[in-house]
């Protein structure tokens, strides 16, 4: 028990009394969360019993921001720590992104007694478990709805609604620009170069992609998901991740063939013993071919989706803007409308609960299905001979589909289940058979 629970109650400020907020970072969501803080004070105040006021605003570049409508009247400092620590501010919003100097902000915040909202996927990712511990330890809210898919209420769904029931399985699309990459791929048939060039024109993806063509920002999502759902702490460390520079247009008109379509999902699940108890957790992203009767096959251009299948409450689907100012603005006041709510009327929100603490496998372990497209040598015995190499592993194969082309022939291999480390053990060793002339793709498939 921490010594904030021994205290028994966590009594508030009383109704009618305001609620001091500290802002950190005024970029997009942050000019958002103040704009909608002017627009929308009355009804705040209405439904959390009190004013919320605005103790100040900090940036790194006072002068840039100066005279922006939205802080006007308002405390613009660079000097975050002491915003943080000022004695009249009783919940910080971090949006600044990033994580070392976000993450010295945050700790001061909940050591302090501040309750925090943030939309730092990456902080949360990397140090939830050390700033939950933190909030326990002082008995203060951490909240990071925002963290996840903008204003899809994934988290709060994970964190109450489902918190009677047992989640086996979180699959979903959780980056925008990767979805729009590959829907303009599918779509207008163009080149990852070109899908990517249109994304950057329109504002879907930054001048340094990095983060979301290779799949580190849905890896960071996948780790929160997985904590919330299976009440594991599960770090960004843990997840496997693979992105989708690699996926090319002869890839997408494979997957078209297949009634399937390629998405980058994030995939979080159980693992079972024979007698159907939890043996371990997984999480992980990769390009994944999906079938075109899937519901997340149909999320297009830059929409998220989350699929969810738990024990009692069976299967479920979250759908919307998963980024944008707006969209993540929206996700931020809810959770401080809840944040400030416990200030004024007392008590907290669900905390973080690792209980089950299940072990966190790497994806070798993971069973999988592979599509292996494959250039072969065009001649009487290969199929066979390609064949019986993954029956010496004892992977079966689900289907097999040869083009010819001259000399040369396509093959597509569609395996039953393995795990993942023979899946790709065997690819390696067909990589260097002598009638292997290119091993062209491997996507996984989801079930």
């Amino acid at each position: 028990m921490t010594s904030a629970e021994s205290n028994g109650n966590y009594p508030g400020k009383g109704a009618g009394a305001p609620v001091g907020v500290a802002i950190l970072g005024k970029g997009t969501v942050g000019t958002e969360v103040l704009r909608l803080l002017g627009e929308f004070s009355n009804n705040l105040e209405q439904r959390i019993g009190g004013p919320i006021e605005v103790r100040g605003v900090a940036v790194s570049n006072v002068e840039k921001h100066k005279d922006a409508p939205e802080v006007q009247g308002l405390l613009l400092t660079d000097d975050a720590h002491s915003l943080v620590e000022r004695d009249d501010v009783d919940v910080v919003v971090e949006v600044i992104g990033g994580i070392d100097y976000p993450r010295e902000l945050v700790l001061k915040a909940l050591r302090a007694g501040k309750s925090v909202v943030t939309a730092n996927k990456a902080l949360v990712a990397a140090h939830g478990s050390e700033l939950a511990d933190a909030a326990n330890e002082a008995g203060v809210d951490l909240y990071y709805e925002a963290a996840v898919a903008a204003a899809i209420p994934v988290v709060g769904m994970l964190r109450r609604s489902l918190a009677g029931d047992q989640v086996q399985r979180i699959a979903g699309i959780v980056n925008g620009t990767t979805n729009f990459i590959l829907d303009a791929m599918a779509t207008t048939g163009a080149s990852y170069e070109d899908a990517l060039a249109e994304a950057t024109r329109l504002g879907y993806a930054e001048a340094d992609p990095t983060a979301d063509v290779e799949g580190h920002d849905a890896a960071s999502k996948a780790a929160i998901l997985a904590s919330m759902g299976f009440h594991t702490r599960v770090t960004f460390d843990d997840v496997y991740c693979e992105g989708i520079s690699s996926i090319t247009a002869e890839d997408i008109a494979a997957a078209k063939k297949a009634n399937q379509t390629i998405k980058l999902l994030a995939i979080c699940e159980r693992l079972f013993n024979e007698d159907g108890s939890t043996r371990a957790v997984n999480a992980r992203v990769h390009p994944t071919l999906v079938p075109n009767d899937h519901p997340l096959a149909s999320v297009d251009q830059s929409y998220n989706a989350i699929f969810v299948e738990a024990e009692a409450a069976g299967r479920l689907m979250f759908y919307g803007n998963g980024a944008g100012g707006a969209p993540t603005a929206s996700a931020v006041l809810g959770d401080l409308v809840g944040a400030a709510r416990n200030k004024i009327h007392g008590g907290r929100a669900p905390a973080e609960n690792p209980y089950a603490n299940y072990d966190v496998v790497g994806f070798d372990e993971v069973e999988t299905r592979y599509h292996v497209n494959m250039t072969v040598n065009d001649r009487v015995g290969v199929l066979a001979d390609l064949a019986h190499q993954f029956a010496d592993s004892d992977v079966s194969l689900a289907a097999v589909r040869q083009e010819e082309s001259g000399d040369e022939a396509h093959l597509i291999v569609v395996t039953h289940k393995a795990r993942e480390k023979d899946l790709r053990e065997i690819v390696d060793r067909l990589a260097k058979h002598e009638d292997v002339r290119s091993v062209n793709s491997v996507l996984r498939l989801h079930d």
